[in-house]
């Protein structure tokens, strides 16, 4: 597959460092960084929040030459950010991230794919390997990062809707769309002829209505599945919520394919009219602060949230509130 170099600028003034007047407080000691990336439907910029200071919030807002964005990874061994094109129907690669975020350049060059989507709508990587979630023809797209580019390796028909995925280890943890289920793909990458690609489990997460969001934390083997209850309707902007699964990998092994992983002795639920959660669309979480980030693009027309004490569940208030129109994803990343 071809490929080509982008150079996406940053023109005077479309990197601003001001702080945020949404209520953004995370009452904990920070780190060297402490950065939250987020994508919009309504516009081409990426937003990064920075919570190294904490009582000094920035934001940074990075223009590219999409106009609707969703699907976003930072890859902290590379410095580089991952996003998909809605727009654009493109995958790029954008270098040089903590240069930028330090204000040390005011332009950054990337690599972006050929137009293979329809309609992504969340990646994953693992390596040098990228998989971007296309829910048009429910479409697995795997890129490899090469020296000169991102070169498709494989397109994958998945017989469910898809949505959010994570790599947790090897295999590839994928939500299916329209429904509370939870697909896993053992050893994915192993995976590498093009066509039909089947789950190697798949299970029910009981108490969520329809599942888009999903994340993973290795060091806490903690899962996060978001809930967006009714996608339209009365109410659908107040419905949401979101649900933590502790000692994920041997939880979810213990149930049997086509089986149910219990709320019970299992899961925390969040959820309630004071979470502000109606369409949380992606989810992203800070270890050491014990802090989920949600994309919301219904509620308010679209917030970034930021729960610091999750883990207690029930009706919480978010402790990062900050408008962000068309919030489509999240990730976050920590250095000490």
């Amino acid at each position: 597959m071809k490929t080509k170099i982008l150079m996406i600028a940053l023109l005077a003034g479309a990197v601003s460092f001001t702080s945020c007047d949404d209520d953004d407080n995370v009452n904990e000691e920070r780190f060297d960084r402490a950065e939250l990336y987020a994508t919009s439907t309504s516009n081409g910029n990426v937003t990064v929040y920075d919570f190294s200071e904490s009582n000094d919030v920035t934001t940074t807002s990075l223009t590219t030459t999409s106009t609707n964005n969703e699907g976003i990874a930072y890859n902290p061994d590379q410095n580089e950010l991952y996003v998909a094109s809605r727009s654009n129907n493109t995958l790029s690669a954008f270098v040089g991230i903590e240069d930028l975020l330090t204000g040390g350049v005011t332009a950054i060059t990337g690599a972006t794919s050929n137009v293979d989507f329809s309609s992504p709508r969340a990646l994953a990587y693992q390596g040098n390997s990228i998989v971007v979630a296309d829910n048009a023809n429910n479409t697995f797209f795997v890129y490899t990062r090469t020296a000169s580019g991102l070169q498709l390796r494989n397109t994958f028909d998945i017989n469910f809707p898809v949505w959010g995925i994570e790599f947790v280890g090897n295999d590839l943890y994928a939500v299916v769309d329209v429904s509370s289920d939870l697909a896993i793909f053992n050893n994915f990458l192993n995976n590498t002829t093009d066509g039909s690609l089947a789950a190697t489990k798949r299970i029910t997460i009981e108490g969520i209505v329809r599942t888009h969001g999903i994340a993973y934390d290795a060091q806490d083997d903690l899962l996060i599945m978001t809930d967006i209850g009714e996608a339209s309707g009365a109410g659908s902007d107040t419905d949401g919520g979101f649900h933590l699964i502790s000692n994920a990998v041997s939880k979810i092994g213990a149930v049997a394919d086509g089986g149910t992983l219990a709320v019970a002795g299992n899961q925390i639920r969040v959820a309630g009219s004071a979470t502000l959660m109606g369409n949380p669309i992606d989810v992203t979480y800070d270890t050491n602060t014990d802090t989920v980030f949600i994309a919301e693009i219904a509620n308010g027309g679209g917030r970034i949230l930021g729960y610091s004490n999750a883990s207690a569940g029930g009706n919480l208030t978010p402790t990062v509130n900050n408008t962000l129109a068309g919030a489509s994803s999240v990730d976050f990343y920590q250095e000490d």
